[in-house]
């Protein structure tokens, strides 16, 4: 599995880059895109002509005009087929996007966006894009938090949904902050801690607060958000990598390869060495 480092090109500027399909082909001759890569990095992209294809984290996507993609940092994606497609593809740092509600927590890597709000999202683009080429070819007019929220306005219009405003107060806002603090909690300590009480004491919330939040934020409980989170990296051990069952076992913080597999097979109603197989014998027939 390819891991893939955010290096902007020369001349794009506070960790944000505009790009498109048709550059990406053109930069990528060796057509590693169709190969399992991981960025470290968001890759926000809309198709604006063609069709094609896509697979992120084994959910595959058809993509065409006016489909939507949002790979975000750790996720396992391929570019299956791009080579009809074309539209503005995005790379930005996650410290570059400004603050969204929590529609983005419960994003898919790709749907489809009604046509209203695709065109306005294609503006949202095209604005992003001349603003990345005026801060690149004159650094004394570039604006980071003008890209910075050219970028929100463009995710906010293609999200599925983009309803609800910036800065909505009370309640709302305050799940979204907790549910946040809880998912960034997770990604740094999910081979570690596999309950959720662990990061309600990190945290400084109780369980039920945590649940709640998760559950206003991701639409499922903060114990079943951490269990896809961990049965979600095991999946990526077993399709992208030859570690024995055991190693991947230890690696996501289990002691004994038992409990690791008792835990595989609740989740994923198979063993984790059969899920591995099923896994590779279908993309060998679909490769």
């Amino acid at each position: 599995m390819r891991q893939l480092r955010y290096l902007p090109a020369v001349g794009s500027p506070y960790g944000v880059e505009v790009l498109s399909f048709q550059a990406l082909r053109a930069m990528d001759t060796h057509r590693r895109r169709v190969r399992p890569q991981r960025p470290d990095f968001h890759v926000f992209a809309l198709i604006s002509s063609g069709t094609g294809a896509h697979e992120a984290d084994f959910r595959g996507y058809r993509l065409a005009e006016g489909s939507a993609v949002w790979i975000r940092p750790g996720m396992v994606h391929r570019w299956t087929d791009i080579d009809a497609c074309d539209g503005p593809l995005i790379l930005f740092r996650s410290t570059f996007l400004a603050g969204l509600t929590a529609s983005e927590a419960g994003a898919p890597a790709g749907w489809e966006v009604d046509q209203r709000r695709f065109g306005l999202a294609l503006l949202a683009a095209e604005h992003l894009g001349r603003e990345h080429d005026v801060a690149a070819r004159s650094p004394r007019l570039a604006s980071a938090d003008v890209l910075s929220h050219l970028l929100s306005v463009l995710v906010l219009r293609a999200l599925p949904a983009a309803d609800a405003p910036i800065g909505r107060p009370s309640a709302d806002q305050r799940c979204t902050e907790v549910f946040r603090a809880y998912r960034a909690a997770v990604e740094e300590h999910l081979t570690e801690w596999h309950h959720v009480s662990a990061y309600a004491r990190a945290l400084g919330y109780d369980v039920r607060t945590l649940t709640r939040a998760t559950r206003a934020a991701a639409g499922t409980g903060a114990k079943t958000f951490l269990d896809e989170r961990i049965l979600l990296e095991a999946k990526r051990l077993l399709a992208h990598t030859d570690l024995p069952v055991g190693a991947c076992a230890r690696r996501l913080g289990f002691q004994d390869v038992g409990n690791f597999t008792t835990f595989f097979r609740r989740q994923a109603a198979v063993p984790p060495t059969a899920w591995r197989a099923t896994y590779r014998y279908g993309r060998t027939l679909t490769a």
